[in-house]
C-alpha cells in the first residue's frame, strides 16, 4: 500500500473519533429527549440518554438559578425545573453584560452556548432580553438545522468510516464537506445573527434600528455590552477540518502516484 493511502486513513480516523465524541454521538443519543421534557413524557428518557448528558454536562455552564446539587444530573435538573440544554459540545458563546445584571448574581454575564442540535446556558433570561429589543426568541431560528443535524452528522461520519475503507475519487472529493464544517457554522450562524437583528418587532420596550449582531468580538447592543467567541466546539470543528484537508490531499497524491 502506497505509503500515502495509510497516512489518508489515519488522518480520516483522527477526524471521525473526534466529530463522533464531540458530536455525532450525543447528538443521537440526546435526540429528541428535550421535546419529551417539554411535554411532560418524562417516563420516556431512556436511562442511556441521560446517562449521556450527564457525562457531556460535566463542567458546562449551568444557569445561576439551578442549585449545585442537581448539576449534571439530567433527573433532578427536570426535578428543580431547571434550564437543561443539549448534550453535545458547544461551537460558540454570546454572553451579555448590562448594569441591571449585576457581577455578583451573575458572575459570567448572561452566557448563551449554541450548538449543532440547540442551545444551553441562561437561554431564558436570554429570551427575556431579546423580547426586550423587539426580537424573536432563539428558537425561531435554526429549525431546519437544529431538525436535520444529527442525521446530518451521522451521514458524515458514514463518509469518513466509507473514506477510510474504500479508494474513490467521490468519496474523497466528500472530504470536503467535513473540511468546510467551520465555514458552514460560521456562515449559517452569520445569517440568522442578520435574520434576528432585521427582523425586530414594535412589541420592543426599547426601539432601536436594524443591526448586524456582532458575530466575533465585542460590541454594543441598546445598553448592553456583547461578547461573542468560539469556543471548545469549534476548535474541534477546525480540528476536524485540518485532519480531513490532510486525508484529502494524502489520498489524492496516493491515487494519483499509483495510477
Amino acid at each position: 500500500m502506497h505509503p500515502s493511502f495509510t497516512k489518508a486513513k489515519i488522518f480520516a480516523a483522527l477526524a471521525l473519533i473526534i466529530l463522533t465524541v464531540a458530536f455525532t454521538f450525543p447528538m443521537v443519543s440526546f435526540h429528541g429527549v428535550l421535546n419529551k421534557i417539554d411535554a411532560g413524557k418524562i417516563e420516556e428518557i431512556t436511562p442511556f440518554s441521560a446517562k449521556v448528558w450527564n457525562l457531556y454536562n460535566q463542567g458546562q455552564y449551568k444557569s445561576v438559578a439551578t442549585p449545585k446539587e442537581a448539576h449534571n444530573d439530567l433527573m433532578k435538573m427536570i426535578e428543580e425545573s431547571a434550564e437543561i440544554g443539549v448534550a453535545s459540545l458547544p461551537i460558540w458563546a454570546v454572553s451579555l453584560e448590562a448594569p441591571n445584571y449585576p457581577k455578583e448574581a451573575f458572575p459570567e454575564g448572561i452566557p448563551v452556548f449554541f450548538h449543532f442540535d440547540g442551545y444551553s446556558g441562561e437561554v431564558h433570561e436570554m429570551n427575556t432580553i431579546n423580547h426586550y429589543v423587539g426580537m424573536d426568541p432563539m428558537w425561531v431560528g435554526g429549525h431546519f438545522e437544529r431538525a436535520i443535524g444529527p442525521y446530518a452528522l451521522l451521514l458524515l461520519t458514514l463518509i469518513i468510516v466509507m473514506f477510510i475503507a474504500y479508494d474513490s475519487k467521490i468519496l474523497n472529493l466528500l472530504m470536503l464537506i467535513p473540511v468546510s464544517l467551520p465555514l458552514l457554522f460560521i456562515a449559517d450562524y452569520s445569517f440568522w445573527l442578520y435574520w434576528f437583528g432585521h427582523n425586530l418587532h414594535d412589541w420592543g420596550a426599547f426601539k432601536i434600528k436594524p443591526f448586524m449582531p456582532t458575530v466575533f468580538g465585542d460590541g454594543k447592543i441598546a445598553q448592553f455590552t456583547t461578547h461573542s467567541y468560539p469556543t471548545i466546539g469549534f476548535y474541534l470543528l477546525v480540528a476536524i477540518s485540518l485532519l480531513s484537508l490532510l486525508a484529502f490531499f494524502a489520498k489524492q497524491k496516493a491515487m494519483r502516484e499509483t495510477k
